[in-house]
Protein backbone atom coordinates (compact mmCIF):
# COMPACT_ATOMS: atom_id res chain seq x y z
CA UNK A 1 0.00 0.00 0.00
CA UNK A 2 1.14 3.38 -0.90
CA UNK A 3 1.29 5.67 2.12
CA UNK A 4 3.42 8.51 3.41
CA UNK A 5 6.04 6.57 5.82
CA UNK A 6 7.22 8.34 8.98
CA UNK A 7 11.11 9.85 8.94
CA UNK A 8 13.08 7.42 10.99
CA UNK A 9 10.92 4.66 10.88
CA UNK A 10 12.18 0.76 9.88
CA UNK A 11 12.17 0.10 6.35
CA UNK A 12 10.43 -3.00 5.90
CA UNK A 13 11.67 -6.11 4.31
CA UNK A 14 11.20 -6.50 0.45
CA UNK A 15 10.95 -10.00 1.60
CA UNK A 16 7.10 -9.69 3.94
CA UNK A 17 4.79 -11.65 1.76
CA UNK A 18 2.35 -11.83 5.30
CA UNK A 19 2.63 -8.05 5.31
CA UNK A 20 1.88 -7.02 2.05
CA UNK A 21 -1.12 -9.58 2.07
CA UNK A 22 -2.65 -8.15 4.85
CA UNK A 23 -2.08 -4.46 3.41
CA UNK A 24 -4.17 -5.95 -0.03
CA UNK A 25 -6.91 -7.30 1.96
CA UNK A 26 -7.22 -3.47 3.79
CA UNK A 27 -6.67 -2.13 0.53
CA UNK A 28 -9.94 -3.93 -0.68
CA UNK A 29 -11.95 -3.44 2.71
CA UNK A 30 -11.19 0.53 2.31
CA UNK A 31 -13.20 0.73 -1.11
CA UNK A 32 -16.18 -1.54 0.34
CA UNK A 33 -16.17 0.27 3.45
CA UNK A 34 -16.34 3.72 2.19
CA UNK A 35 -19.32 2.42 -0.03
CA UNK A 36 -21.09 1.21 2.58
CA UNK A 37 -21.07 4.45 4.21
CA UNK A 38 -22.27 6.51 1.53
CA UNK A 39 -25.06 4.52 1.46
CA UNK A 40 -26.07 5.43 5.33
CA UNK A 41 -24.61 7.21 7.53
CA UNK A 42 -24.11 6.85 11.28
CA UNK A 43 -27.56 6.21 12.74
CA UNK A 44 -29.12 4.91 9.38
CA UNK A 45 -29.27 8.76 7.84
CA UNK A 46 -29.30 9.16 4.18
CA UNK A 47 -26.22 9.31 2.07
CA UNK A 48 -27.95 12.95 0.89
CA UNK A 49 -27.98 14.20 4.28
CA UNK A 50 -23.95 13.03 4.81
CA UNK A 51 -21.45 15.83 5.73
CA UNK A 52 -17.81 16.15 4.14
CA UNK A 53 -14.77 17.81 4.20
CA UNK A 54 -15.48 19.07 0.79
CA UNK A 55 -18.03 18.27 -1.97
CA UNK A 56 -17.79 19.05 -5.69
CA UNK A 57 -21.29 19.77 -6.46
CA UNK A 58 -22.61 19.44 -10.66
CA UNK A 59 -19.33 18.60 -11.90
CA UNK A 60 -18.90 16.22 -15.47
CA UNK A 61 -17.00 13.22 -14.22
CA UNK A 62 -14.31 11.95 -15.87
CA UNK A 63 -12.95 9.03 -13.98
CA UNK A 64 -10.09 7.91 -15.31
CA UNK A 65 -10.66 5.10 -17.02
CA UNK A 66 -11.38 6.46 -20.78
CA UNK A 67 -15.48 6.03 -20.40
CA UNK A 68 -17.40 9.27 -21.36
CA UNK A 69 -18.56 11.60 -18.50
CA UNK A 70 -21.22 11.38 -15.93
CA UNK A 71 -23.03 14.36 -14.28
CA UNK A 72 -22.34 13.39 -10.47
CA UNK A 73 -21.37 15.23 -6.72
CA UNK A 74 -17.97 14.17 -5.12
CA UNK A 75 -18.29 14.23 -1.61
CA UNK A 76 -14.17 13.96 0.33
CA UNK A 77 -13.27 12.92 3.95
CA UNK A 78 -10.19 12.78 5.51
CA UNK A 79 -8.32 13.47 1.95
CA UNK A 80 -10.57 10.40 0.42
CA UNK A 81 -13.21 9.97 -1.82
CA UNK A 82 -16.47 9.00 0.37
CA UNK A 83 -19.31 9.16 -2.07
CA UNK A 84 -19.56 10.01 -6.28
CA UNK A 85 -23.37 10.42 -7.38
CA UNK A 86 -26.30 12.60 -6.80
CA UNK A 87 -26.38 14.17 -3.43
CA UNK A 88 -28.25 17.25 -3.47
CA UNK A 89 -28.97 17.16 0.12
CA UNK A 90 -25.52 16.82 1.41
CA UNK A 91 -23.45 19.88 3.29
CA UNK A 92 -19.69 20.34 3.37
CA UNK A 93 -17.16 22.50 5.34
CA UNK A 94 -16.11 23.60 2.11
CA UNK A 95 -18.70 23.28 -1.74
CA UNK A 96 -17.61 24.30 -5.14
CA UNK A 97 -20.15 24.40 -7.91
CA UNK A 98 -18.70 23.00 -10.49
CA UNK A 99 -21.38 23.55 -13.38
CA UNK A 100 -19.73 22.87 -16.98
CA UNK A 101 -16.32 22.03 -15.82
CA UNK A 102 -15.01 18.54 -15.66
CA UNK A 103 -13.90 17.13 -12.89
CA UNK A 104 -10.70 14.51 -13.10
CA UNK A 105 -8.60 12.68 -10.99
CA UNK A 106 -5.16 14.45 -10.22
CA UNK A 107 -2.40 13.85 -13.46
CA UNK A 108 0.59 11.68 -12.56
CA UNK A 109 3.58 12.64 -13.95
CA UNK A 110 5.78 9.19 -14.51
CA UNK A 111 8.57 11.35 -15.82
CA UNK A 112 9.64 14.50 -14.22
CA UNK A 113 12.70 16.18 -13.30
CA UNK A 114 11.63 17.58 -10.39
CA UNK A 115 14.35 16.18 -8.49
CA UNK A 116 17.19 13.95 -9.57
CA UNK A 117 20.55 12.95 -9.10
CA UNK A 118 21.85 16.11 -11.50
CA UNK A 119 19.37 18.69 -10.46
CA UNK A 120 21.24 21.44 -8.10
CA UNK A 121 20.37 25.25 -7.98
CA UNK A 122 24.31 25.80 -8.65
CA UNK A 123 23.98 24.31 -12.21
CA UNK A 124 20.58 26.10 -13.04
CA UNK A 125 18.33 22.96 -11.89
CA UNK A 126 16.68 23.52 -8.78
CA UNK A 127 14.93 20.97 -7.20
CA UNK A 128 12.60 20.07 -4.61
CA UNK A 129 15.03 18.79 -1.44
CA UNK A 130 15.32 22.59 -0.40
CA UNK A 131 13.71 24.73 2.60
CA UNK A 132 12.48 27.39 -0.59
CA UNK A 133 8.75 27.21 -0.96
CA UNK A 134 8.67 28.44 -4.20
CA UNK A 135 10.46 25.22 -4.94
CA UNK A 136 9.19 22.46 -2.96
CA UNK A 137 5.61 24.03 -3.63
CA UNK A 138 6.10 22.63 -7.18
CA UNK A 139 3.98 25.41 -8.81
CA UNK A 140 4.43 24.76 -11.77
CA UNK A 141 4.02 20.88 -11.75
CA UNK A 142 0.43 21.55 -9.82
CA UNK A 143 -0.48 24.38 -11.78
CA UNK A 144 -0.53 21.77 -14.96
CA UNK A 145 -3.55 19.78 -12.41
CA UNK A 146 0.26 17.32 -11.33
CA UNK A 147 -1.12 15.88 -8.27
CA UNK A 148 2.31 12.44 -8.04
CA UNK A 149 5.19 12.81 -9.97
CA UNK A 150 7.82 10.11 -10.57
CA UNK A 151 11.48 11.29 -10.19
CA UNK A 152 15.13 10.25 -10.55
CA UNK A 153 14.93 9.85 -14.51
CA UNK A 154 17.52 9.16 -17.08
CA UNK A 155 19.84 7.08 -14.90
CA UNK A 156 20.31 9.78 -12.31
CA UNK A 157 19.04 9.57 -8.45
CA UNK A 158 20.48 10.98 -5.69
CA UNK A 159 22.51 8.61 -3.41
CA UNK A 160 21.59 6.81 -0.85
CA UNK A 161 17.44 7.08 -1.54
CA UNK A 162 16.54 6.80 1.79
CA UNK A 163 18.13 10.54 2.27
CA UNK A 164 16.50 11.48 0.03
CA UNK A 165 13.42 10.28 0.78
CA UNK A 166 13.68 11.13 4.29
CA UNK A 167 14.42 14.91 3.18
CA UNK A 168 11.56 15.11 1.77
CA UNK A 169 9.22 13.79 4.03
CA UNK A 170 11.20 16.34 6.71
CA UNK A 171 10.95 19.11 4.29
CA UNK A 172 7.42 18.67 3.14
CA UNK A 173 6.29 18.88 -0.99
CA UNK A 174 3.57 20.42 -2.77
CA UNK A 175 2.87 17.36 -4.92
CA UNK A 176 2.98 13.41 -4.39
CA UNK A 177 6.46 12.10 -4.91
CA UNK A 178 7.77 8.40 -6.80
CA UNK A 179 11.37 7.81 -6.17
CA UNK A 180 13.29 5.84 -8.81
CA UNK A 181 16.33 4.31 -8.86
CA UNK A 182 19.17 5.53 -11.32
CA UNK A 183 20.81 2.93 -12.92
CA UNK A 184 24.02 5.12 -14.26
CA UNK A 185 23.87 6.21 -10.48
CA UNK A 186 24.35 2.44 -9.39
CA UNK A 187 26.83 1.60 -12.04
CA UNK A 188 28.46 4.54 -11.23
CA UNK A 189 28.38 3.77 -7.21
CA UNK A 190 30.39 0.39 -8.63
CA UNK A 191 32.29 1.50 -11.08
CA UNK A 192 33.59 4.73 -10.70
CA UNK A 193 35.29 6.75 -13.25
CA UNK A 194 36.03 3.13 -14.88
CA UNK A 195 32.57 2.88 -16.89
CA UNK A 196 33.79 3.07 -20.34
CA UNK A 197 33.55 -0.66 -20.78
CA UNK A 198 31.06 -3.55 -19.93
CA UNK A 199 31.00 -4.56 -16.56
CA UNK A 200 31.75 -7.52 -14.76
CA UNK A 201 30.23 -10.46 -13.30
CA UNK A 202 31.14 -9.35 -9.83
CA UNK A 203 30.51 -6.36 -10.32
CA UNK A 204 26.53 -7.09 -12.01
CA UNK A 205 26.47 -8.74 -8.89
CA UNK A 206 27.23 -5.38 -6.91
CA UNK A 207 24.79 -3.72 -9.01
CA UNK A 208 21.51 -5.81 -8.13
CA UNK A 209 22.80 -5.42 -4.44
CA UNK A 210 22.65 -1.95 -4.67
CA UNK A 211 19.01 -2.24 -6.53
CA UNK A 212 17.69 -3.71 -3.89
CA UNK A 213 18.97 -1.86 -1.54
CA UNK A 214 17.23 1.23 -3.26
CA UNK A 215 13.90 -0.60 -3.29
CA UNK A 216 14.00 -1.62 0.21
CA UNK A 217 14.55 2.48 0.89
CA UNK A 218 11.64 3.49 -0.97
CA UNK A 219 12.69 3.11 -4.66
CA UNK A 220 9.65 2.01 -6.81
CA UNK A 221 11.77 1.38 -10.36
CA UNK A 222 14.64 1.79 -11.96
CA UNK A 223 15.72 4.42 -14.73
CA UNK A 224 18.11 4.31 -17.45
CA UNK A 225 19.54 6.87 -19.34
CA UNK A 226 21.41 4.68 -22.27
CA UNK A 227 22.40 7.53 -24.26
CA UNK A 228 24.00 8.96 -21.56
CA UNK A 229 27.31 8.34 -19.61
CA UNK A 230 28.14 6.10 -17.57
CA UNK A 231 25.14 4.13 -19.16
CA UNK A 232 26.14 4.34 -22.67
CA UNK A 233 28.81 1.66 -22.08
CA UNK A 234 26.20 -0.62 -20.47
CA UNK A 235 25.22 -3.84 -22.07
CA UNK A 236 21.61 -5.32 -22.40
CA UNK A 237 22.78 -7.99 -20.06
CA UNK A 238 23.60 -5.70 -17.51
CA UNK A 239 20.56 -3.80 -17.47
CA UNK A 240 18.41 -6.67 -17.47
CA UNK A 241 20.06 -8.04 -14.66
CA UNK A 242 19.59 -4.79 -12.70
CA UNK A 243 16.02 -4.45 -13.61
CA UNK A 244 15.36 -8.24 -12.98
CA UNK A 245 15.36 -7.15 -8.96
CA UNK A 246 12.22 -5.40 -9.81
CA UNK A 247 10.27 -8.50 -10.27
CA UNK A 248 9.50 -8.79 -6.13
CA UNK A 249 7.53 -6.18 -5.67
CA UNK A 250 6.30 -5.42 -9.47
CA UNK A 251 8.19 -2.04 -10.33
CA UNK A 252 8.67 -0.40 -13.11
CA UNK A 253 11.77 -0.02 -15.44
CA UNK A 254 11.89 3.56 -17.82
CA UNK A 255 14.64 3.97 -19.75
CA UNK A 256 15.86 6.99 -21.98
CA UNK A 257 17.12 4.64 -24.69
CA UNK A 258 20.28 4.25 -26.44
CA UNK A 259 18.75 6.21 -29.40
CA UNK A 260 15.80 8.07 -30.56
CA UNK A 261 16.04 8.56 -34.21
CA UNK A 262 19.05 7.27 -36.98
CA UNK A 263 21.77 7.81 -34.16
CA UNK A 264 22.60 8.73 -30.75
CA UNK A 265 22.87 12.58 -29.72
CA UNK A 266 26.55 11.95 -29.31
CA UNK A 267 27.21 10.44 -32.47
CA UNK A 268 28.79 12.15 -35.50
CA UNK A 269 29.73 10.72 -38.70
CA UNK A 270 33.68 12.49 -39.00
CA UNK A 271 34.40 10.79 -35.47
CA UNK A 272 32.85 7.30 -35.16
CA UNK A 273 32.24 4.21 -37.40
CA UNK A 274 28.93 3.30 -38.59
CA UNK A 275 26.34 1.32 -37.00
CA UNK A 276 25.54 3.19 -34.01
CA UNK A 277 22.34 2.12 -32.56
CA UNK A 278 18.49 3.38 -33.72
CA UNK A 279 15.59 4.08 -32.37
CA UNK A 280 14.60 0.53 -33.63
CA UNK A 281 17.62 -1.04 -31.75
CA UNK A 282 16.62 0.94 -29.04
CA UNK A 283 13.04 0.06 -28.48
CA UNK A 284 13.80 -3.88 -29.42
CA UNK A 285 16.40 -3.66 -26.86
CA UNK A 286 13.60 -2.70 -24.07
CA UNK A 287 10.95 -5.28 -25.59
CA UNK A 288 14.21 -7.61 -24.63
CA UNK A 289 14.24 -6.55 -21.08
CA UNK A 290 11.04 -6.85 -20.56
CA UNK A 291 10.55 -10.18 -22.13
CA UNK A 292 13.42 -11.35 -20.33
CA UNK A 293 12.64 -9.88 -16.60
CA UNK A 294 8.44 -9.97 -16.49
CA UNK A 295 9.20 -6.25 -15.66
CA UNK A 296 7.06 -3.40 -17.02
CA UNK A 297 9.19 -1.72 -18.93
CA UNK A 298 8.61 1.98 -20.65
CA UNK A 299 10.38 3.41 -23.61
CA UNK A 300 10.42 7.17 -22.51
CA UNK A 301 10.06 10.21 -24.07
CA UNK A 302 9.00 8.11 -27.31
CA UNK A 303 9.81 10.05 -30.68
CA UNK A 304 11.41 10.13 -34.42
CA UNK A 305 13.63 11.79 -33.89
CA UNK A 306 15.62 13.97 -37.24
CA UNK A 307 14.01 14.56 -40.37
CA UNK A 308 15.83 11.87 -41.84
CA UNK A 309 13.97 9.40 -39.34
CA UNK A 310 10.47 11.09 -39.63
CA UNK A 311 7.96 8.11 -40.62
CA UNK A 312 9.07 5.75 -38.40
CA UNK A 313 7.11 5.91 -35.46
CA UNK A 314 4.84 3.34 -37.30
CA UNK A 315 7.59 1.16 -37.12
CA UNK A 316 8.23 1.66 -33.63
CA UNK A 317 4.64 1.27 -33.24
CA UNK A 318 4.35 -2.31 -35.05
CA UNK A 319 7.33 -3.78 -32.91
CA UNK A 320 5.91 -2.73 -29.30
CA UNK A 321 2.10 -3.91 -30.22
CA UNK A 322 3.49 -7.00 -31.35
CA UNK A 323 5.67 -7.40 -28.42
CA UNK A 324 2.58 -6.33 -26.44
CA UNK A 325 0.68 -9.28 -28.60
CA UNK A 326 3.14 -11.73 -26.82
CA UNK A 327 3.00 -11.06 -23.39
CA UNK A 328 5.63 -8.83 -23.12
CA UNK A 329 4.39 -6.02 -20.70
CA UNK A 330 5.99 -2.75 -22.19
CA UNK A 331 4.62 0.72 -22.36
CA UNK A 332 5.95 4.33 -23.62
CA UNK A 333 5.35 7.66 -22.48
CA UNK A 334 5.35 11.27 -24.39
CA UNK A 335 5.21 14.58 -24.26
CA UNK A 336 3.51 16.60 -26.70
CA UNK A 337 5.88 18.60 -28.31
CA UNK A 338 7.95 18.10 -31.87
CA UNK A 339 10.64 19.55 -29.81
CA UNK A 340 13.29 17.64 -27.40
CA UNK A 341 14.67 19.36 -24.27
CA UNK A 342 18.49 18.87 -25.99
CA UNK A 343 16.96 20.76 -29.26
CA UNK A 344 16.50 24.16 -27.13
CA UNK A 345 20.41 23.86 -26.89
CA UNK A 346 20.82 23.23 -30.28
CA UNK A 347 24.44 23.63 -31.42
CA UNK A 348 25.87 23.21 -35.16
CA UNK A 349 29.04 23.47 -34.89
CA UNK A 350 30.69 20.57 -33.39
CA UNK A 351 33.12 20.75 -30.42
CA UNK A 352 36.24 19.58 -31.52
CA UNK A 353 36.25 21.86 -33.75
CA UNK A 354 36.24 24.44 -31.54
CA UNK A 355 38.45 23.26 -28.98
CA UNK A 356 41.81 24.80 -27.84
CA UNK A 357 43.77 21.96 -27.19
CA UNK A 358 46.90 23.92 -26.17
CA UNK A 359 45.12 26.15 -23.65
CA UNK A 360 46.73 25.00 -19.97
CA UNK A 361 42.70 26.07 -18.88
CA UNK A 362 39.46 26.79 -19.98
CA UNK A 363 39.80 30.59 -19.15
CA UNK A 364 43.02 30.66 -21.12
CA UNK A 365 40.70 28.91 -24.26
CA UNK A 366 41.00 31.35 -27.23
CA UNK A 367 37.66 32.01 -28.46
CA UNK A 368 35.37 29.02 -30.24
CA UNK A 369 35.29 31.50 -33.17
CA UNK A 370 39.12 31.69 -33.06
CA UNK A 371 39.27 27.99 -33.32
CA UNK A 372 36.63 27.36 -35.78
CA UNK A 373 38.14 29.93 -38.22
CA UNK A 374 41.92 27.76 -37.64
CA UNK A 375 39.91 24.39 -37.71
CA UNK A 376 38.59 25.97 -41.71
CA UNK A 377 42.28 26.93 -42.83
CA UNK A 378 43.04 22.94 -43.77
CA UNK A 379 40.69 21.55 -46.65
CA UNK A 380 40.44 17.91 -45.01
CA UNK A 381 39.71 19.28 -41.63
CA UNK A 382 36.53 21.82 -43.02
CA UNK A 383 35.41 18.95 -45.05
CA UNK A 384 34.77 16.73 -41.79
CA UNK A 385 33.60 20.47 -39.86
CA UNK A 386 30.80 20.67 -43.02
CA UNK A 387 30.01 17.33 -42.48
CA UNK A 388 29.07 16.85 -38.93
CA UNK A 389 27.39 20.48 -39.55
CA UNK A 390 24.99 18.76 -41.99
CA UNK A 391 24.35 16.05 -40.19
CA UNK A 392 23.33 18.10 -37.02
CA UNK A 393 21.54 20.53 -39.50
CA UNK A 394 19.47 17.08 -40.87
CA UNK A 395 19.15 15.33 -37.17
CA UNK A 396 17.43 18.89 -35.74
CA UNK A 397 14.43 18.78 -38.03
CA UNK A 398 16.31 20.32 -41.35
CA UNK A 399 17.21 23.82 -42.30
CA UNK A 400 13.93 25.34 -42.01
CA UNK A 401 13.30 23.81 -38.27
CA UNK A 402 16.10 25.14 -36.71
CA UNK A 403 15.50 28.31 -35.18
CA UNK A 404 17.29 31.36 -34.03
CA UNK A 405 16.14 32.27 -30.19
CA UNK A 406 19.04 34.12 -28.66
CA UNK A 407 22.13 36.06 -30.89
CA UNK A 408 23.94 39.00 -30.48
CA UNK A 409 21.82 40.53 -34.07
CA UNK A 410 18.24 40.85 -32.97
CA UNK A 411 17.44 40.68 -36.69
CA UNK A 412 18.08 36.93 -37.20
CA UNK A 413 16.07 35.76 -33.85
CA UNK A 414 12.92 34.08 -34.85
CA UNK A 415 14.39 33.50 -38.23
CA UNK A 416 14.95 29.41 -39.94
CA UNK A 417 18.27 28.75 -40.54
CA UNK A 418 16.72 28.48 -43.96
CA UNK A 419 15.65 31.94 -43.71
CA UNK A 420 19.34 33.04 -42.73
CA UNK A 421 20.74 31.45 -45.32
CA UNK A 422 18.62 33.71 -47.43
CA UNK A 423 19.15 36.87 -46.16
CA UNK A 424 22.78 36.80 -46.36
CA UNK A 425 22.83 35.17 -49.61
CA UNK A 426 24.84 32.28 -48.52
CA UNK A 427 25.13 28.76 -50.29
CA UNK A 428 23.81 26.95 -47.99
CA UNK A 429 22.72 26.24 -45.04
CA UNK A 430 25.82 24.69 -43.52
CA UNK A 431 27.40 28.24 -44.44
CA UNK A 432 25.02 29.85 -42.54
CA UNK A 433 25.65 27.68 -39.48
CA UNK A 434 29.28 28.47 -39.89
CA UNK A 435 28.48 32.40 -40.58
CA UNK A 436 26.59 32.29 -37.47
CA UNK A 437 29.95 31.55 -35.28
CA UNK A 438 32.05 33.99 -37.20
CA UNK A 439 29.14 36.93 -36.96
CA UNK A 440 27.91 35.66 -33.22
CA UNK A 441 28.91 35.36 -29.91
CA UNK A 442 32.98 34.45 -30.46
CA UNK A 443 32.86 32.48 -27.04
CA UNK A 444 29.82 30.48 -27.66
CA UNK A 445 30.06 27.66 -29.45
CA UNK A 446 27.49 27.89 -32.56
CA UNK A 447 27.78 31.98 -31.59
CA UNK A 448 23.78 31.94 -30.42
CA UNK A 449 21.34 29.76 -28.86
CA UNK A 450 19.01 27.50 -31.42
CA UNK A 451 16.39 25.62 -31.02
CA UNK A 452 15.47 22.41 -33.48
CA UNK A 453 12.00 21.19 -33.89
CA UNK A 454 13.34 17.77 -34.91
CA UNK A 455 10.51 15.83 -34.71
CA UNK A 456 7.40 15.69 -37.30
CA UNK A 457 3.80 16.39 -36.21
CA UNK A 458 2.65 13.31 -37.77
CA UNK A 459 4.78 11.10 -35.95
CA UNK A 460 3.88 12.79 -32.57
CA UNK A 461 0.12 12.38 -32.76
CA UNK A 462 0.85 9.03 -33.99
CA UNK A 463 2.31 7.99 -30.64
CA UNK A 464 -0.16 9.76 -29.11
CA UNK A 465 -2.87 8.11 -30.18
CA UNK A 466 -1.71 5.01 -28.68
CA UNK A 467 -3.47 3.64 -25.81
CA UNK A 468 -0.66 2.28 -24.57
CA UNK A 469 1.31 5.75 -24.22
CA UNK A 470 1.06 7.58 -20.99
CA UNK A 471 1.41 11.46 -21.38
CA UNK A 472 4.34 12.87 -19.35
CA UNK A 473 6.34 16.26 -18.95
CA UNK A 474 10.27 15.70 -19.06
CA UNK A 475 9.89 18.99 -17.20
CA UNK A 476 11.46 20.19 -14.15
CA UNK A 477 10.84 22.77 -11.61
CA UNK A 478 10.53 26.65 -12.45
CA UNK A 479 8.37 29.93 -11.40
CA UNK A 480 7.97 32.97 -14.01
CA UNK A 481 10.43 34.49 -12.39
CA UNK A 482 13.31 32.73 -13.57
CA UNK A 483 15.42 33.80 -15.96
CA UNK A 484 16.50 30.52 -17.67
CA UNK A 485 15.35 28.98 -20.44
CA UNK A 486 13.06 26.28 -20.48
CA UNK A 487 11.25 23.96 -22.81
CA UNK A 488 7.51 24.71 -22.40
CA UNK A 489 6.40 21.31 -21.36
CA UNK A 490 7.29 22.59 -17.52
CA UNK A 491 4.08 24.54 -17.40
CA UNK A 492 2.07 23.33 -20.61
CA UNK A 493 2.41 18.97 -21.45
CA UNK A 494 -0.79 17.69 -19.41
CA UNK A 495 -2.91 20.96 -20.85
CA UNK A 496 -1.43 21.07 -24.06
CA UNK A 497 -2.68 17.04 -24.48
CA UNK A 498 -6.16 18.08 -23.26
CA UNK A 499 -6.47 21.45 -25.66
CA UNK A 500 -4.47 20.62 -28.76
CA UNK A 501 -4.59 17.05 -29.13
CA UNK A 502 -7.99 16.16 -28.11
CA UNK A 503 -10.46 19.59 -28.09
CA UNK A 504 -9.33 21.25 -30.80
CA UNK A 505 -8.25 18.35 -32.86
CA UNK A 506 -9.15 15.03 -32.01
CA UNK A 507 -6.50 13.39 -32.26
CA UNK A 508 -7.89 10.87 -29.51
CA UNK A 509 -10.99 11.71 -27.20
CA UNK A 510 -10.57 13.91 -24.38
CA UNK A 511 -11.82 11.03 -22.04
CA UNK A 512 -8.63 9.08 -23.36
CA UNK A 513 -6.04 12.05 -23.24
CA UNK A 514 -7.39 12.15 -19.42
CA UNK A 515 -6.80 8.72 -19.10
CA UNK A 516 -3.18 8.93 -20.52
CA UNK A 517 -2.52 10.73 -17.61
CA UNK A 518 -4.32 9.43 -15.00
CA UNK A 519 -5.14 5.58 -14.57
CA UNK A 520 -3.02 4.15 -16.83
CA UNK A 521 0.24 6.26 -15.78
CA UNK A 522 -1.54 4.78 -11.83
CA UNK A 523 -1.14 1.02 -13.89
CA UNK A 524 2.43 1.46 -14.57
CA UNK A 525 3.71 3.02 -11.21
CA UNK A 526 1.23 0.62 -9.16
CA UNK A 527 -1.12 2.72 -7.19
CA UNK A 528 -3.90 1.36 -6.56
CA UNK A 529 -5.69 3.59 -5.01
CA UNK A 530 -4.83 6.88 -7.06
CA UNK A 531 -5.90 7.74 -11.25
CA UNK A 532 -9.75 7.40 -10.79
CA UNK A 533 -12.84 8.47 -9.40
CA UNK A 534 -13.73 5.88 -6.86
CA UNK A 535 -15.15 5.52 -3.55
CA UNK A 536 -12.30 4.89 -0.92
CA UNK A 537 -9.44 6.21 -3.33
CA UNK A 538 -7.51 9.56 -2.25
CA UNK A 539 -8.84 11.94 -3.21
CA UNK A 540 -6.27 13.82 -6.17
CA UNK A 541 -8.44 15.52 -8.08
CA UNK A 542 -8.08 18.28 -10.96
CA UNK A 543 -11.62 20.71 -11.83
CA UNK A 544 -11.14 22.18 -15.38
CA UNK A 545 -13.10 23.91 -17.93
CA UNK A 546 -12.51 22.20 -21.26
CA UNK A 547 -13.51 25.30 -23.25
CA UNK A 548 -10.75 27.36 -21.43
CA UNK A 549 -8.23 24.45 -20.87
CA UNK A 550 -4.83 25.56 -22.35
CA UNK A 551 -1.06 25.99 -22.43
CA UNK A 552 -0.25 28.80 -22.59
CA UNK A 553 3.99 28.38 -22.55
CA UNK A 554 5.64 29.48 -25.42
CA UNK A 555 9.12 28.93 -26.63
CA UNK A 556 9.97 32.43 -26.87
CA UNK A 557 7.85 33.28 -23.57
CA UNK A 558 8.19 29.50 -21.56
CA UNK A 559 7.47 30.72 -18.24
CA UNK A 560 4.03 30.74 -18.12
CA UNK A 561 0.93 28.98 -16.64
CA UNK A 562 -1.61 27.43 -18.32
CA UNK A 563 -5.56 28.70 -17.96
CA UNK A 564 -8.81 26.49 -17.68
CA UNK A 565 -7.75 24.65 -14.48
CA UNK A 566 -9.51 26.09 -11.58
CA UNK A 567 -8.62 23.70 -8.49
CA UNK A 568 -6.09 21.41 -7.66
CA UNK A 569 -6.35 18.81 -4.57
CA UNK A 570 -3.71 16.45 -3.59
CA UNK A 571 -5.24 14.44 -0.67
CA UNK A 572 -8.26 16.44 0.04
CA UNK A 573 -5.76 19.50 0.03
CA UNK A 574 -5.63 22.79 -2.71
CA UNK A 575 -2.86 23.43 -4.01
CA UNK A 576 -4.44 25.65 -7.01
CA UNK A 577 -7.58 27.31 -5.76
CA UNK A 578 -9.41 29.64 -8.11
CA UNK A 579 -6.81 29.16 -9.94
CA UNK A 580 -4.80 30.56 -7.57
CA UNK A 581 -1.62 28.66 -6.06
CA UNK A 582 -2.44 28.21 -2.09
CA UNK A 583 1.54 27.09 -1.92
CA UNK A 584 0.13 24.10 0.40
CA UNK A 585 2.48 21.32 1.01
CA UNK A 586 0.23 18.17 1.53
CA UNK A 587 2.06 15.82 -1.32
CA UNK A 588 3.69 12.42 0.15
CA UNK A 589 6.30 10.38 -0.77
CA UNK A 590 4.87 7.32 -2.21
CA UNK A 591 6.20 3.65 -1.62
CA UNK A 592 5.64 0.30 -1.62
CA UNK A 593 6.05 -0.29 1.69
Amino acid sequence: MFARSTPGAPVLSIAAPVARRLLRLLRAVVPVAAGVATGLAAGGVPASAQSFDLLIRNGRILDGSGNPWYAADVGVTDGRIVAVGQLPDAAATRVIDAAGRYVAPGFIDIHSHADDGSATPEWGTPHIRTDELRRKAMPNVVAMGVTTAVVNHDGRSPWPILEQRATIERQGVGANVMLMAGHGEIRGQVMGDDYRRAATAEEIDRMRALARQAIAEGAVGISAGLEYSPGRWSTTDEVAAIVGELASIDGVYISHERSEGADPMWYLPSQHPSGAPTLIDAVQETIEIGRRTGVKVVASHIKAKGAHWWGTSGTIIQLIERARAEGVRVWADQYPYPTSGSDGSTTLIPAWATQDEEAESREDARPEATMLEISMRDAATAELVRMDVAHEIRRRGGADRVVVFEYPDSSVIGLSLQEVTELWRLPSAVDAAIELQYRGDPDRRGGGRLRGFSMSEDDVDAYAARPWVATASDGGLATPDDDRSVHPRFYGTFPRKIAWFARDRGILSVENAVRSMTSLPALLMGLEDRGEIREGYVADLVVFDLDRIQDEATFFEPHQYPSGIDHVIVGGEFVIDGGEHTWALPGRVLTRF
